[in-house]
């Protein structure tokens, strides 16, 4: 109730503070929201994998426990126990354990000997060069620090987030359009005087 009754004292402030003169206020708001804040915080599907491999809850990924658990991913895929896997149903084990068929690593990049099969050797070859690209700090492990990627321009499924005219990129932004280093609430901003 108290906070309605405010709402007759604020206008008529603003209404005496139009009448005197005082300056006009002027808001400028950032550009159109798109929906969700662009990462900049990104993991790849075979570093997730990796990370979800630590068996013990340690928080580290040790050689041994990718390797046993990529032989019990393979395992659960190669039913017929043929010991290798076509391409068709390497994609089914890339769908089950890195999300999306088309994640890398590609079946060319594991199928080292081209014979259109992806071996057991061949995955953990695979895993064991992404193991050892992910291991920054040269500790015999992988940990979800290690596995993250830092991206230091924000992005979102179509790229780069500033600078989008239309669907097509343009390095000149326009008037409320958040700039590089802008946020909400700070400069700069473009405005029709220049960046605010």
């Amino acid at each position: 109730m108290a906070q309605l009754m405010l709402i007759p004292l604020l206008l008529a402030a603003l209404s005496a503070q139009a009448q005197d003169g005082s300056p006009e206020v002027q808001v400028i708001a950032p550009g159109k929201p798109n929906g969700q804040t662009p990462a900049t915080l990104v993991i790849e599907p075979a570093a997730m994998f990796i990370v979800a491999c630590d068996a013990d809850g340690d928080g580290r990924t040790s050689r041994t426990e990718l390797d046993d658990c990529v032989r019990r991913s393979f395992a659960a895929i190669d039913t017929a126990k043929t010991g290798a896997l076509g391409y068709i149903a390497f994609a089914d084990w890339q769908t089950r354990w890195l999300g999306d068929q088309g994640a890398l690593p590609s079946p060319f990049e594991v199928d080292r000997d081209g014979d259109g099969k992806i071996t057991e050797t061949e995955l953990l070859a695979q895993f064991g060069k992404l193991f050892s690209r992910f291991d920054k700090d040269g500790d015999h492990a992988v940990t979800r620090p290690e596995a993250l990627t830092v991206r230091t321009t924000a992005a979102d499924g179509r790229g780069p987030v500033t600078g989008r005219r239309g669907g097509k990129r343009d390095s000149a932004p326009r008037t409320g359009e958040r700039i590089p280093g802008g946020k909400p609430g700070q400069g700069p901003y473009l405005t029709n005087g220049g960046v605010r």
